[in-house]
């Protein structure tokens, strides 16, 4: 079936900075024409009665496929991690990118090693082929640095970018906190923030001898953003990535025990926190990513020690980032800069801005709607999010995906 022309009229558009009023033209699924002047016979018309209309969210490193939960957060893709199955094999990460089509797309991350076992490459030439679009380490990193730099080189020689976890085992095995007064009070295995800082030094003296591009999927203390910022600083082609949860919450959040709060990497104090938001306000965090992974009662309703680590986080991302900007961290252009455009960028996508030629897929965005978070109605296959009760701003009303009306 052909798809109408689609014109979306009084709309504030998210294309630089701050919204400004206009209007966007869509034909054949890609973005025709913005404020345009001359309008095609047959054209749908869509009044946005001044909501933002912003690029659909990308959503880099989610651990499954939840298209209810996306489309109520205004996510358009997502970049599946390779953790469940693991996505080891070209066959296994074509059939994940057939998982949402056509109203989501997933872009499937490949597996670094075999089985995410740390050792061997996959065959990541092959999965690039089946669809691939980056590769990733998976929850853990990798520890022989001999096979890391096999995986950076292979990776690079291929243009994909790897997407890395950044915690050394060797002090966070067995710890389900960070080191500090509240993991001591509440009697919890515990590792020190340093742990991450020691797993991003090694790879950046590894991107340093290779040359190969790395995004950090999450950089959650200040002493990691720092290294960040100096790699930056020399040229090295290094972005990194945060969720929500280590921006509004600190270790507190932990106390009585609360597993919904139990995630990885675990939770920072509060003076890391403030460097997080730091970091996203002068730009060395590049991606505010949900690490959407919904848990089932199963695998939280357990002592805090034996609960599984992640939280449902699709539905709250968008929420969660316009919070930013009213709290003054950030202007709305950086958000989508955020949660589209560099995302696009790192997955090679043709999407993620307003821009002439991108596909069509949009967002239109009331900023002000509050609501409040609550796990029992989540839309996600499980409700687990530490933010269950707070009170929110801002949705995504309406949803196209290549032109095509989503919800």
């Amino acid at each position: 079936m052909e798809l109408k022309p689609l014109l979306i009229t009084n709309a504030l558009l998210v294309d630089g900075d701050t919204p400004r009023p206009g209007s966007l033209l869509v034909t054949d699924g890609r973005i025709a024409a913005i404020d345009p002047t001359d309008i095609p016979d047959g054209t749908e018309t869509v009044d946005a009665r001044g909501q933002w209309l912003a690029p659909g969210i990308i959503d880099l490193g989610v651990f499954a496929t939840d298209k209810p939960a996306f489309h109520f957060g205004g996510i358009t893709r997502a970049a599946l991690m390779p953790d469940n199955g693991p996505l080891d094999g070209a066959g296994l990460v074509e059939r994940a990118a057939k998982g949402g089509k056509p109203d989501l797309w997933i872009h499937p991350l490949a597996a670094a090693t075999k089985g995410l076992a740390g050792k061997e490459l996959a065959e990541i030439g092959l999965m690039k082929q089946a669809g691939a679009r980056a590769i990733a380490t998976g929850r853990a990193r990798i520890a022989d640095s001999g096979a890391m730099r096999r995986v950076l080189s292979y990776a690079a020689s291929l243009g994909l970018v790897t997407i890395i976890h950044a915690e050394d085992e060797g002090l966070t095995a067995g710890a389900v906190a960070t080191d500090g007064e509240m993991a001591t009070r509440l009697g919890l295995a515990s590792a020190p923030a340093v742990a991450e800082a020691i797993a991003i030094a090694r790879d950046l003296a590894l991107v340093e001898e290779t040359g190969a591009p790395v995004h950090f999927r999450q950089v959650t203390t200040a002493r990691g953003l720092d290294l960040i910022r100096a790699a930056k600083a020399k040229g090295l082609p290094v972005r990194c990535g945060i969720t929500p949860a280590h921006l509004f919450l600190s270790d507190t959040a932990i106390g009585d025990f609360r597993t919904f709060a139990r995630l990885s990497p675990p939770l920072r104090s509060e003076d890391d926190r403030q460097a997080c938001l730091a970091a996203v306000a002068d730009g060395t965090i590049d991606v505010l990513s949900s690490g959407h992974d919904p848990r089932g009662p199963e695998d939280k309703r357990l002592p805090f020690a034996e609960a599984l680590p992640g939280m449902a986080g699709a539905e709250t991302l968008l929420a969660l980032g316009l919070g930013l900007i009213r709290d003054g961290h950030i202007s709305p252009g950086r958000l989508f800069e955020l949660l589209a455009g560099t995302p696009a960028c790192l997955l090679g996508v043709d999407a993620g801005a307003l821009a002439v030629g991108k596909e069509a897929d949009l967002i239109l965005v009331d900023d002000g709607t509050p609501w409040q978070v609550d796990a029992k109605k989540m839309a996600a296959y499980a409700g687990n999010t530490p933010f269950d009760g707070m009170p929110v701003q801002g949705r995504a009303t309406a949803m196209w995906k290549g032109g095509s009306r989503v919800r």
